[in-house]
């Protein structure tokens, strides 16, 4: 069984929580999420400001899942609260990145600018070299900032693409000279 799933899961002050049969919405200062849950696999309650997982069957599908929801409904908690946030560095020469209304424009060395659309419930920044994807959904947050590191993933031999900011690009020795 899960180590997240054993505690029951504390929702903070100003985050409202509605449990409907199979659907859990979730209301913060930062917006709203809603998601669906097997409920005859694993039984969800709200009991005194805190949400309650429980197995209805032991079975290996179930303890599966068990884990699963409690990191769900964490990252919801977390999103309607702060939020989710990931920074894109882009790196080399000529590489651009600016963001028009709701479109994504990158100049990635290729013969067309990659113009890619900013999906609804995310927020995208482009200052200089550092493109910024924030979102309340982290699944679709960290998803559109997968979707732009791989137009151009870094290359190890100077290391231009577009890579996290925390991602660390490991070096190859290019050719040598005789």
């Amino acid at each position: 069984m899960s180590r997240l799933s054993k505690q029951p899961i504390a929702i903070p002050v100003g985050v409202e929580v509605t449990i409907n049969d199979t659907l859990v919405t979730i209301k913060g200062s930062k917006g709203e999420l809603s998601r669906s849950f097997k409920t005859d696999v694993v039984s969800l309650e709200l009991q005194d400001g805190v949400i309650v997982l429980d197995k209805v069957t032991d079975t290996v599908f179930s303890r599966a899942l068990i884990g699963t929801y409690a990191s769900h409904l964490l990252n919801m908690i977390h999103g309607v609260t702060k939020g989710f946030e990931k920074k894109l560095i882009v790196e080399g020469v000529g590489f651009r990145s600016e963001v028009k209304g709701k479109e994504l424009h990158l100049s990635l060395g290729f013969s067309h600018p990659v113009i890619m659309e900013v999906p609804e419930g995310i927020s995208a920044t482009a200052e200089k070299n550092i493109i910024t994807v924030s979102g309340t959904d982290k699944e679709q947050t960290m998803q559109f900032a997968a979707q732009i590191r791989a137009k151009k993933k870094p290359e190890p031999y100077k290391g231009k693409g577009v890579r996290y900011e925390d991602e660390i690009i490991r070096r190859k020795q290019g050719k040598k000279s005789a």
